[in-house]
């Protein structure tokens, strides 16, 4: 007979186990993706070495005082260590924190928003981010300088552009839709400056084309340890506000009545959504369709609460992103192709599929 104790504690639901699964998969799958991802370095390295490379970086060589077999010269060794651990490893890892970054970004906004189709390059923010880079090449920085200067105009470009949105909304009536609306129009108002001042250096043209498209070259622990400090300054907060956006798709009204200031909350999550937009830019240039697929992935997985959405967008958009990479340094090993070409043609279709279930009058709940 069934004690109380077991009559506290019900079995879970088809429904939780199901998810439990998903979830596990989903941590398995991006933990095998970044174990084989060194393998595709482009280099012909044996598999036994990389990964003898990998532990004895990562155990500070407390694994394997030498990170290569007793056959292999030390010029070689030396070689390889700097492909893996100074090349490949930092890639990956920003990868997976651009990916988390930009899909953490697209949640947010989705929330923010009610709208399914809000992501970072329709508001603008990406833009803002490019306007910045390109200012940087028509003024010819040198490579030195460009270095340093790059990601500080692209972050700013970002951080600008949500600023501006914000105070123009406020100055308009600062309701959702205001808000989205001066977004659209700040993205294609940025696209036309970009345009003009592509005219006055058409050299830089093939630069900013390149950073239209998007890739993750140029990686160095530095640089991963900006985008860490920058995408934890905004994930901390953001995961606290799980409750405030879930309170928010219930209208302003409704939030308001619940004691949830709805304005104020707008505010700061498009602050906090910015700030992961732009320390991706900064580094990645712009890398479409992360934000907007991320987000819907697990919702449709793990249903509409925020506060399963935010961190689960995270775990998906870094996963898309590092496949995204693999697949491109597997469709040409010798040729550095552009990340973003790879998320644009896996994420047009989806983005097509969105609007026919909104056609058919599918919204933000657990039917996307």
């Amino acid at each position: 007979m069934a004690g109380p104790a077991d009559a506290a504690a019900p079995s879970p639901t088809p429904s939780r186990l199901r998810r439990r699964r998903l979830l596990a998969l989903t941590f398995l799958g991006g933990a095998a993706l970044v174990a084989l991802s060194p393998l595709l370095s482009g280099v012909s390295i044996p598999s036994t070495t990389v990964f003898r490379i990998l532990a004895n970086g990562l155990s500070f060589g407390g694994l394997y005082p030498s990170p290569c077999d007793a056959g292999v010269s030390a010029t070689q060794c030396s070689a390889w260590v700097r492909i893996i651990w100074q090349s490949t490893v930092p890639t990956i890892l920003l990868a997976l924190l651009a990916g988390a970054a930009l899909g953490l970004s697209g949640a947010t906004l989705q929330g923010t928003f009610r709208n399914p189709l809000a992501d970072p390059y329709l508001l603008g923010l990406s833009s803002g981010g490019t306007l910045g880079a390109a200012i940087l090449f028509v003024f010819n920085v040198g490579l030195a300088q460009a270095n340093v200067a790059l990601p500080l105009f692209a972050f700013f470009g970002a951080i600008a552009t949500g600023g501006l949105i914000l105070l123009s909304a406020r100055y308009l009536g600062g309701s959702v839709e205001t808000l989205l609306l001066v977004g659209v129009a700040l993205a294609n108002l940025l696209s036309a400056i970009l345009s003009v001042i592509l005219l006055f250096n058409p050299t830089g043209s093939a630069q900013v084309s390149f950073w239209l498209l998007g890739g993750l070259g140029g990686a160095t622990w530095g640089r991963d340890g900006i985008v860490l400090g920058g995408l934890l300054l905004a994930t901390g907060p953001l995961l606290l506000l799980g409750r405030e956006l879930n309170v928010l798709q219930l209208g302003s009204d409704v939030a308001q009545s619940l004691g949830v200031d709805a304005r104020r909350i707008r505010t700061r999550l498009l602050l906090l959504a910015s700030v992961a937009t732009a320390v991706a830019v900064a580094f990645t240039g712009i890398i479409g369709f992360v934000g907007l697929i991320s987000p819907h992935v697990v919702r449709r997985v793990w249903g509409p609460d925020y506060r399963a959405v935010l961190p689960g967008s995270a775990l998906v958009g870094a996963t898309f992103l590092l496949a995204a990479h693999d697949l491109s340094g597997l469709v040409v090993p010798d040729v550095v192709l552009p990340v973003g070409l790879f998320t644009a043609f896996a994420g047009a279709p989806f983005f097509f599929f969105l609007l026919l279930r909104h056609r058919r009058g599918a919204f933000m709940g657990e039917g996307l």
